[in-house]
Formats: structure tokens, C-alpha cells, sequence
């Protein structure tokens, strides 16, 4: 029923154009109830089935295929209940609690002929109890806001906070960082470095010399047959000759 003025407007929530009606036998015991009891080749009735929501009520209404008159109804109002219940040998069978405008109520069988037709029904019933179930839960949270506890964030008394600032930096810069290519072996443990070699004691360097040395070796030997004077007696190592 409506509440505080306003109005609830019926939704339709799922329709289907078949569906047959079977007369079941009474409950004898609290065994599961099977299908395959009812009279599945001779229905007592067929038409169409039409489910419809208003407020948190929903309603499974057996019509007329062509007139579209009401022949049964039942009000569903939680899911899965008393109202409407699964059989144990077929997902295409339910027992169904009808009741009409006095009050009186009764039980029927109603079969589909598709599963999937089944299947939809089910889950219109399963989604429409499902959004009641979220209404309740953001109506309840909305009347007591502060029911729910707070999380407390602040420092307890004698609570300290230590922060370690700087040392990854630290450590960062403490590791060597390479540039690539072969690096720079670290020394022998004990033993000393060797200079590094000068850049006069090189290979380039020494050869040059030599060449300088074997030129100068052939400067005096074409000095000694130019047309210098000769050398003194005193150098002459055949001094002792008379020459002819």
C-alpha cells in the first residue's frame, strides 16, 4: 500500500504467453514435491502469465490469452518462500499459492513449456526482491547515520610515529653506479696501485728515438768521406805510418 501520499505505480516485470495450470494432490508429509505426480498430459487450464510489481509486493497473475480476465493471482512477497516453491524432479515446474480478494488461498501447479521461459520467471522474482533487499539496507542506513562505528585515525596517548626520511637516498648513493661498459677492478686486498704509464715511456715514443740515433750514425759517416780536412795525429789511429 501506499505510505505518507504517495502513489505506487505496478511495473511489469516479466510476461509470458504460456503456461498451464494443474490440479496437484494434498501434502501427505514434508517429502519434496515431484512433477511427475500431476497430471502433466492433460492440464486443468492454460492462458498467459503476467508478473507485476507494486511497492515491495510482487504479483504472478494468470490471464486470459485473448481477453486478457484475471483467473488467478498471487501475491509474492518474499522470494524463495511459501508462495511460490520449485519442484524436485523438473526446473520447469512450481507450485503456486493463489489467493483471491477474501483472503482464501490455495495451491496449484504450473508448468512451462521452454526452459527458459522458467528461467526468466525466476529471475524476475530473484531481481525484484533483490532491489527490495537494497532499499531496506539504504533506508535503514539512512534513518541511523551514525549508528555505524567510526574508524578512529588519531594517536593514542604515549603514541609515537617514527619517519625514516633521507635513508633511501642514502643507500642510493652509497652503490656505485657504473656508465656502461667494463668498470674499474677494485685494488688486491694489501697490495698497492701502479701508476698509470706516462705518456713519453709509450711505444710511439721510443721508436722515434731510435730513428733519430741510426740517422745520426749515418750523419758521421757521410761527414767522414766528405771533403773536410783531415783529422789530426793526435786521432789518427795509423799515425805511426809514413803515408807515400
Amino acid at each position: 500500500m501506499a505510505s505518507d501520499g504517495q502513489v505506487e505505480y505496478e511495473s511489469i516485470l516479466c510476461v509470458k504467453p504460456e503456461v498451464n495450470v494443474y490440479r496437484i494432490p494434498p501434502r501427505a508429509s514434508n517429502r519434496a514435491i515431484r512433477a511427475a505426480d500431476w497430471k502433466l498430459d492433460a492440464p486443468d487450464w492454460s492462458g498467459r502469465m503476467r508478473v507485476t510489481a507494486r511497492g515491495k509486493v510482487a504479483y504472478v497473475k494468470l490471464e486470459d490469452k485473448i481477453s486478457g480476465e484475471l483467473f488467478a493471482q498471487a501475491p509474492v512477497e518474499e522470494y524463495p518462500g511459501i508462495t511460490v516453491e520449485t519442484v524436485s524432479d523438473s526446473s520447469r515446474y512450481f507450485v503456486l499459492r493463489i489467493q483471491d480478494d477474501s483472503g482464501r488461498s490455495a495451491f496449484i501447479g504450473i508448468g512451462f513449456g521452454d526452459r527458459c521461459d522458467a528461467f526468466d520467471f525466476n529471475v524476475a522474482l530473484q531481481d525484484h526482491f533483490k532491489w527490495v533487499k537494497q532499499e531496506d539496507e539504504l533506508k535503514k542506513q539512512a534513518q541511523a547515520p551514525d549508528s555505524a562505528p567510526k574508524l578512529d585515525l588519531g594517536f593514542k596517548e604515549g603514541q609515537t610515529i617514527t619517519l625514516n626520511i633521507g635513508q633511501s637516498k642514502r643507500k642510493d648513493r652509497s652503490r656505485p653506479q657504473s656508465s656502461g661498459g667494463f668498470g674499474l677492478l677494485p685494488p688486491p686486498p694489501g697490495g698497492k696501485l701502479a701508476p698509470p704509464p706516462s705518456s713519453r715511456s709509450t711505444n710511439h715514443n721510443t721508436q722515434p728515438s731510435a730513428a733519430v740515433s741510426s740517422t745520426g750514425c749515418l750523419l758521421d759517416l757521410d761527414s767522414s768521406n766528405s771533403n773536410t780536412p783531415p783529422t789530426t795525429a793526435s786521432t789518427d789511429l795509423w799515425g805511426d805510418f809514413d803515408s807515400p
